[in-house]
């Protein structure tokens, strides 16, 4: 059965990247949910997609005068302020809340909604026994020594965290080999597709998928692949090679169809309300 992996959680009815999102999309019915690991100024693991704040905090209210809005140039307690309700509420990103898909009270819920620490959601995994993934991000001003991967892996030692509960994706493919020697029972994911993520890592994903002798040569077994470049003939393809392929981000119920017939083995939707239909 194809997983439904919840894209950034539900995030298209509630602010992304948090623990309500998280929450609701694990009531909704997903198997899991996909998150983004971002640095703060102070070397904090948070959740948070972007290189900068603009988009989904009221960073620039609270701190107008601030020189820079990249995450990088914040600190765990200046990020701890910000709003990601406001923010999703005035800007309504899906256009739910205007189609009435989002209850008042869903909305009076969001109004403290923080962005978590990956420490809040490694505690919300070991609590609710729901599997989470973890994209790494390549992320605009972190400090070049900075190791992701070892710190991310130290944090779901410290709070034992069962392995079996996490999956770690990223781009950069370098960082997933680092996390299996870190932890070789942490299942990894590679990312393929989009052009800026891809042409910072040195991403030939035709090359990599396609090729007979490199599929035979090296351990790839999870293909997280962007929908928008990928056929169906070539995920066939992958499948006879015993890879694994879940798309990215697929929204529109015919099309979540349409994979699902192909044998896919997981969608990233930001509508899992939706697909849940589809069982």
């Amino acid at each position: 059965m194809t997983k439904i992996i919840a894209h950034r959680g539900a995030r298209s009815v509630a602010p992304e990247n948090t623990i309500a999102a998280a929450e609701i999309a694990r009531l909704i019915g997903a198997d899991l949910w996909e998150c983004d690991v971002s640095v703060t100024k102070d070397g904090h693991l948070i959740l948070f997609h972007d290189d900068n704040l603009l988009r989904t905090t009221d960073v620039v209210k609270k701190f107008p005068l601030h020189n820079s809005f990249q995450v990088a140039d914040f600190d765990l307690a200046q990020i701890k302020t910000l709003n990601t309700c406001t923010v999703f509420i005035k800007n309504d990103p899906f256009g739910e809340i205007a189609a009435g898909n989002i209850s008042d009270e869903s909305l009076e819920s969001f109004k403290d909604e923080k962005i978590p620490t990956l420490e809040d959601a490694l505690n919300y995994t070991k609590k609710t026994g729901w599997t989470i993934n973890l994209e790494l991000k390549s992320q605009i001003g972190k400090h070049p020594n900075f190791s992701i991967p070892k710190m991310v892996v130290e944090l779901i030692i410290k709070l034992k965290v069962d392995p079996m509960l996490i999956i770690i994706s990223s781009f950069n493919h370098r960082w997933l080999e680092d996390v299996k020697n870190l932890f070789p029972d942490i299942e990894v994911q590679h990312l393929f597709g989009d052009d800026l993520e891809d042409k910072k890592n040195n991403i030939d994903w035709q090359h990599l998928a396609f090729n007979l002798d490199f599929l035979d040569s090296y351990d790839f077994e999870t293909y997280n692949i962007n929908s928008s470049i990928i056929t169906i003939d070539k995920i066939k393809f992958l499948k006879m090679q015993g890879k694994k392929v879940n798309l990215f981000t697929v929204n529109d119920k015919n099309s979540m169809k349409h994979y699902i017939d192909a044998g896919v083995d997981g969608i990233f939707t930001d509508y899992p309300q939706i697909m849940v239909t589809l069982r």
